[in-house]
């Protein structure tokens, strides 16, 4: 099972070559992230895996240990949102591996099959305590949420 975050574009999100360049890819994987993990805010919406509080003042972190992305097509600007779609490739003791496609926008019943993959991605995670700089558990609440997303890592085509 996948959670499918939508993301619109930013202008900016652009370069020279006028499509998505490579560190917005990141900034809209870390947006798509925030969303579908963190909780929101007293009267915001969001998917029932948004568990992790990361406020300010919680005393947690969540801290990148390792990002990798694989291009497949360029990212044109388009009105309509992107469908990042995530899930898990490995939740460890104090750890996530989460993947990802950034796909075109969702599609309708008659259009299944031809949404453009232009993206997949894999980010670590790692819960850390503020306080000491040292890894915490995964919660009980955290793996109940987001086991039903674990899923088969990325493997990556066009690694050498």
């Amino acid at each position: 099972m996948r959670l499918h975050i939508p993301i619109h574009l930013r202008w900016g999100d652009l370069d020279a070559f006028n499509h998505v360049n490579n560190t917005a890819m990141l900034q809209l994987l870390e947006e798509a992230r925030v969303r579908a993990f963190r909780q929101p805010l007293p009267g915001e919406h969001a998917p029932t895996t948004a568990v992790m509080d990361s406020s300010q003042g919680s005393g947690i972190l969540s801290l990148i240990a390792r990002q990798e992305v694989e291009y497949l097509a360029p990212v044109p600007y388009q009105r309509f949102p992107l469908d990042v779609q995530l899930w898990f490739g490995a939740l460890g003791g104090s750890s996530m591996e989460v993947c990802y496609e950034v796909c075109g926008p969702r599609q309708t019943a008659d259009q299944v099959g031809s949404q453009v993959v232009y993206a997949r991605a894999t980010t670590v995670s790692v819960k850390v305590d503020a306080a000491t700089g040292r890894p915490m558990r995964l919660s009980a609440e955290e793996r109940a949420a987001w086991e039903p997303y674990l899923g088969e890592p990325l493997i990556y085509t066009h690694r050498r």
